[in-house]
């Protein structure tokens, strides 16, 4: 059995991101010293420059979430449909076959 560590909350992840922006130590320091990896400290970057629309190339939380419900709602729709096809070739069937 793998151990899954809890997400940090937001207010780490907005403190961590400030403080390596300040520039007074390599984000490999502040990472390190924050018990977290490089690339996390560096995806949290990232991800805060789409938030305030710093970067083009990512989706903000706001969107994800979004996206998220969207893909959910769709699929949900797909299979509604799915459901009224059939039906519709069910009573389709029923009315031409004679009684």
């Amino acid at each position: 059995m793998s151990f899954v560590p809890a997400p940090h909350p937001p207010e780490f992840r907005r403190r961590a991101v400030d403080l390596a922006r300040l520039g007074d130590k390599p984000v490999s320091v502040v990472a390190k010293e924050l018990s977290i990896s490089e690339s996390c400290l560096r995806n949290w970057m990232a991800q805060a420059d789409a938030d305030t629309g710093a970067t083009d190339s990512r989706l903000s939380s706001a969107d994800r979430r979004e996206l998220a419900e969207l893909r959910k709602e769709k699929r949900r729709l797909e299979i509604e449909n799915e459901i009224l096809k059939r039906a519709a070739a069910y009573f389709a069937r029923e009315n031409v076959l004679p009684k």
